[in-house]
């Protein structure tokens, strides 16, 4: 009975003296985390009036975010009753190991920076980088990811990206779509050109500036090789290709016109 009413008077002493400073440490908390979320919502409707670019917005938002929610941490381990500047040292101490545990990420958010100070890329922009093609969905701290034409998502340090290779498709509004198509020796060149050219004009698709062009490439073992070589804007690459090699196929056809392919000869042994 003593250590029942020893083990209730504690129980009772605790929350007298923590239940306080527990219940404020968890108002602030909720209080400040629905502050954070009007704070953010704010900033994305000002940064969306001001006309800021996408990319800034999300990254910026990003950091302010995780910028508040460090700061309302440190609210709420001081209304516990937490000295602040124990607590600050200990993270400084924590912050020096932890910094050179991971810095590869604090290189990927050098990287976010200069991404957004340099802006090689922006939301939407479809880009070839670290063996990656696709299309940037989103630029967070430390990554960014890409929409492969297969609609994999890829995740791509920002470190990586902002010290290697990158190739952007987008950049420039159009894109060459690059074509071999071949025909045979004994066909009209001239009428060749014309009809793979007149299926290139008719797809709406294909660019007027610049014109697109058909023009001899090779002459190969078995066949005259043309270039084909329409421009399309990025997101219609794909469209223009199968549409125009389909549409080259379904034209020569139609004219007459013979696309070589290897014939084989079989020997028929008399036994």
């Amino acid at each position: 009975m003593e250590n029942a009413e020893l083990w209730v008077n504690k129980g009772i002493n605790f929350i007298v003296e923590y239940g306080p400073k527990l219940l404020g440490a968890i108002l602030i908390f909720i209080i400040g985390s629905w502050i954070i979320k009007k704070i953010i919502g704010a900033s994305r409707k000002v940064m969306a009036k001001g006309k800021y670019d996408a990319s800034l917005q999300s990254f910026l938002l990003n950091l302010t975010s995780w910028a508040l929610k460090v700061l309302l941490l440190i609210i709420v381990i001081s209304t516990l009753g937490v000295n602040v500047t124990t607590f600050a040292a200990v993270i400084a101490a924590a912050g020096l190991a932890v910094g050179l545990a991971l810095q590869g990420s604090l290189s990927n958010f050098a990287g976010g920076v200069l991404i957004m100070i340099f802006k090689p890329y922006k939301l939407g922009d479809l880009i070839e980088a670290q063996g990656v093609l696709g299309a940037v969905k989103e630029i967070d701290i430390f990554t960014t990811k890409l929409i492969t034409p297969q609609n994999k998502q890829a995740i791509v340090p920002n470190g990586a990206m902002a010290n290697g290779n990158i190739v952007n498709y987008t950049a420039e509004g159009k894109i060459r779509v690059d074509m071999v198509i071949g025909v045979g020796y004994e066909e009209d060149i001239k009428k060749a050109k014309e009809v793979l050219l007149n299926v290139l004009t008719s797809n709406e698709k294909v660019l007027k500036d610049p014109a697109p062009a058909v023009d001899v490439l090779e002459l190969a073992d078995s066949s005259v090789n043309f270039a084909v070589r329409p421009f399309a804007k990025p997101e219609d690459y794909w469209d223009v290709y199968f549409k125009s090699v389909e549409g080259c196929k379904i034209a020569l056809d139609k004219a007459g016109i013979e696309i070589p392919y290897p014939h084989s000869v079989e020997i028929h042994r008399k036994g």
